[in-house]
């Protein structure tokens, strides 16, 4: 086919590409009658104004079928679907149980293929049929509902004598049309007068108080909306000033107008009417809406439903009276802390919320229920508050099954079990251990080993409190649901890698004063990284081993050097020995031994500079800040925004005490902890997305990430596992994860990693069929080393002229939902690869040979 193709004349591909767009015209058609017509645009104009508003066109009962740029794929599925199955078929499933009998005595050879043949074609249909989406064909009696529809929206937009109408708009193409929906508005109708008829005095009053802060004024334009938003208003209002049991149903409006005024008058009366509580007749006022205040709070701390109360045990603490069975098991200020109502205070809503979230943030009790009982006045609130407590003990278990490009097969298991209320104050103890062994793969196969293995654990306890000498009550109140983490904890890899070691200690303050605020304190992050197999590093960095022995290649036939190589493998390219071959060149070389031009003994420096950085232990001390702000309001919100900034500070305490503490150093100058050099970085990092919803489960999205860590003092560079790196699945999807950069390398180490980062990704998302989604998405990005000691300069980041070095991937996905995940594949293209000379970096590799396959868990940002 491809010879053909290569071989045609113009004329002969522009013969074929209208042969393939007529085929594609006719397929679209297959399932139109000839008195129909194909739905393909709507449009809606109110005073000769086209409309943009979603909430308008979301009211057409009719839409067209759904394309993927411009093409309706999910309609020419379903005109693949055979349109009357053999109806052989029905009596081939129906007599299931009994053919298995008879199939060989009843049916010969033949009629057995072709009605297995007409259940494959069956099967076929029914799925193109599923994931398909029949032709939406024009229907008038469905256009006049969408128009009744309209003009009943611009009804409560206050054009009360709004006309519509349809128009079908034939197309010049064969049997399709589109839709126009015109709706003349006429003048709209203007508030007038507001008068007021609330029963309840107290009511009355404070409604009064905040009278300016209305939604519903004289000279406003009519909008039901507003007048739900008002009774809204109002009814947060009074259950936030004591009226704990108003009810919304209590509002409601009269709206007149003036007939005997000019016809032409749109003033409109509003009157207010604010009700009793329901079941009370109009006239008694005895019974009337009124202010509550707080008088006895009782708290219940172990309650069981159906037990018996009048055998409790009970304290008082400040307001509060404490019941308990034989003995109370929890501190009375942890109580107190979360119940956010107080004696002789008036109700409010807001303090019910807080106390419900504070009461399920302590971890220790199950969704609590709270009672309010009115005495005899109607004014004095008497208020039980039930915990049932969750169990003291809980034990969590996950078995995993993975596979990676190191690992064939891996398996791990952890477990953990969480004590609650450890000292009474509702801490929670959380103590895991987890283990996993994997079989390596042939990409592995230079460590010499068959297995990895890796075994952590942590001990972790939440403190439901700002845990600090301190008081904080003031800065951070209780209904900021406040909460210190203190982990401790280690891990040991082998048999990949060097070997890592590492151990853990975190202190740690989460707060959030809203639900779309929170913060993150780490006043504490200790790191330590021991690297037990160093000898391997030129066993693990293969790249960085090949520069390396490449630039030895010279030397190899000289006898003074041959102690440096190994030749048994390969007599005719000896290779350095590892690691002692290749240690002792790259030392020969920096001390002249080894004549090299100035370009190697810059290529040895480095690949020296790195082997150092990697293999030597690490003593991270760091302290960090995180604001987030999420504008999301439920799972269901794809119009959203997400804002992350991040400061974090490291080894600042630890040279500030090298004035008291006398700390060794090594021969580069560096103070020693413990016989490790201590790193010192300022790091920062802004992370922001954002989601726009464009109707009909399709959404863009869009994220940018700038971070940027420079090493001072105590460093010249960044730890390796506080570097950053781009590529994998949720990055650059055109390039596997550690292989972009840094700028204009190509690939130059194994695990590609820099101090600066820049990345922006956009995403299309759009259902293709059930909960099957598709995505067509663009990364961008790239990393750079500044103010470090790198000394490549295509990979430091040295002005505006740096921004050339970003990379574009580009690619499709696809997204299955399923429920509690989303499983998502991606292939990315490489669109423009900095790496590359200057005439080749667009579009040269974008094939699916250099394309880069991806699997992921749930959306990408």
């Amino acid at each position: 086919m491809k010879v053909l193709v290569h071989g045609m004349g113009n004329k002969a591909k522009i013969g074929l590409l209208l042969l393939i767009a007529t085929f594609m015209g006719c397929n679209t058609l297959k399932r139109v009658g000839d008195d129909e017509l194909l739905l393909t645009k709507n449009s809606v104009f109110a005073d000769d104004e086209k409309v943009g508003d979603e909430t308008v066109r979301s009211l057409i009962v009719q839409k067209p079928n759904s394309s993927l740029l411009g093409y309706p794929l999910r309609l020419n599925l379903y005109n693949l679907a055979k349109e009357n199955p053999d109806s052989s078929f029905q009596s081939w499933l129906y007599r299931k149980e009994k053919r298995e009998k008879r199939l060989n005595r009843l049916l010969s050879k033949k009629q057995v293929v072709r009605l297995q043949e007409s259940f494959v074609v069956k099967g076929a249909s029914e799925f193109l049929k599923r994931i398909g989406e029949a032709p939406v064909v024009i229907d008038t009696s469905l256009s006049q509902k969408s128009v009744d529809r309209i003009k009943a929206y611009y009804n409560s937009k206050g054009y009360f004598n709004n006309t519509g109408s349809y128009e079908i708009e034939k197309s010049k193409r064969k049997k399709r049309a589109q839709m126009a929906y015109r709706i003349n508005l006429g003048k709209p109708y203007v508030l007038d007068t507001v008068y007021l008829n609330i029963l309840s005095p107290d009511l009355d009053s404070i409604y009064k108080s905040t009278l300016d802060l209305s939604l519903i004024k004289k000279g406003d334009q009519f909008d039901l909306a507003q007048f739900n938003q008002e009774r809204e208003r109002l009814t947060t209002l009074f259950r936030n000033t004591g009226v704990y049991n108003f009810q919304e149903s209590s509002i409601n409006y009269d709206i007149s107008r003036d007939t005997i005024k000019a016809s032409d008058d749109q003033l409109m009366e509003v009157q207010l009417n604010i009700q009793n509580p329901a079941g009370t007749s109009a006239p008694d006022s005895t019974n009337t809406y009124k202010v509550h205040r707080f008088n006895n709070i009782n708290i219940y701390s172990d309650y069981l439903i159906g037990s018996a109360s009048d055998s409790l045990k009970s304290i008082t603490y400040e307001d509060y009276t404490i019941f308990y069975n034989d003995k109370l098991k929890y501190k009375p200020k942890a109580l107190a802390d979360a119940i956010f109502f107080e004696n002789d205070s008036i109700y409010r809503d807001l303090d019910r919320i807080r106390t419900y979230r504070q009461i399920t943030n302590l971890n220790t009790f199950k969704y609590p229920n709270i009672e309010f009982i009115a005495d005899s006045t109607d004014t004095q609130l008497n208020t039980n508050i039930y915990l049932a407590p969750r169990p003291k003990f809980s034990l969590n278990l996950d078995f995993d099954v993975t596979h990676s490009n190191i690992q064939q097969l891996g398996t791990a298991l952890s477990a953990s079990v969480i004590t609650r209320n450890v000292f009474g104050g509702a801490e929670t103890l959380n103590i895991s251990a987890r283990g996993a062994i994997g079989l390596l793969s042939e990409v592995a196969a230079f460590t010499g080993e068959t297995f990895t293995s890796e075994i952590g654990g942590d001990i972790n306890i939440t403190f439901p409190r700002i845990w600090f000498p301190i008081d904080t009550k003031k800065v951070i109140p209780y209904y900021m649901l406040p909460q210190t983490r203190l982990l401790a904890g280690t891990n040991f890899q082998q048999n990949i890698g060097l070997d890592r070691q590492t151990l853990n200690t975190i202190l740690s303050y989460n707060w959030s004063p809203s639900l779309s605020l929170k913060n993150n304190l780490e006043l504490m992050n200790v790191e330590f990284v021991l690297n037990r197999n160093t000898e391997r590093f030129f066993n693990i960095y293969q790249n960085t081993f090949n520069n390396l022995d490449e630039i030895a290649d010279d030397f190899d036939d000289d006898p003074q050097f041959s102690s440096f190589f190994e030749t048994e493998s390969n007599p005719e390219d000896p290779r350095l020995r590892i690691p002692d071959g290749a240690n002792a060149f790259i030392d020969s070389v920096r001390t002249n031994f080894v004549p090299v031009n100035a370009d190697q003994l810059s290529q040895v420096n480095s690949i020296a500079e790195r082997q150092q950085r990697l293999t030597e232990n690490n003593l991270i001390f760091t302290s960090s800040y995180t604001f987030t702000k999420n504008s999301r309001v439920d799972l269901n919100d794809n119009s959203f925004y997400q804002l992350r900034g991040k400061i974090e500070s490291a080894g600042n305490a630890l040279s500030l005490s090298s004035s008291i503490i006398p700390f060794n150093e090594n021969d580069n100058g560096q103070l020693l902890v413990f016989g490790v050099p201590f790193s010192q970085y300022i790091k920062t990092e802004l992370d922001y997305i954002k989601h726009w919803d464009l109707g009909g489960s399709e959404v863009f999205a869009f994220r940018s990430f700038f971070g940027l860590a420079i090493p001072y003092g105590n460093a010249e560079s960044i730890p390796f596992v506080r570097s950053y790196f781009a590529g994998g699945s949720n990055d650059n999807r055109a390039w596997n994860a550690y292989e972009l950069g840094p700028g204009s390398t190509d690939n130059v180490n194994d695990f590609n990693e820099a101090n600066l980062k820049i990345a922006l990704n956009f995403e299309y998302r759009f259902p293709l069929a059930g909960d099957l989604k598709g995505a067509l998405f663009a990364d961008a990005g790239n990393i750079w080393n500044v103010f470090d000691n790198e000394d490549n300069p295509d990979a430091i980041f040295s002005g505006f002229d740096s921004l050339t070095d970003i990379a574009l991937g580009s690619g499709m996905g696809l997204r299955y939902d399923f429920s509690y995940f989303v499983f998502r594949l991606d292939v990315g293209f490489k669109t423009y690869n900095p790496a590359l000379e200057q005439s080749r970096r667009w579009f040269s590799e974008y094939n699916f040979r250099n394309s880069v396959l991806n699997v992921g868990i749930n959306y990408p940002f």
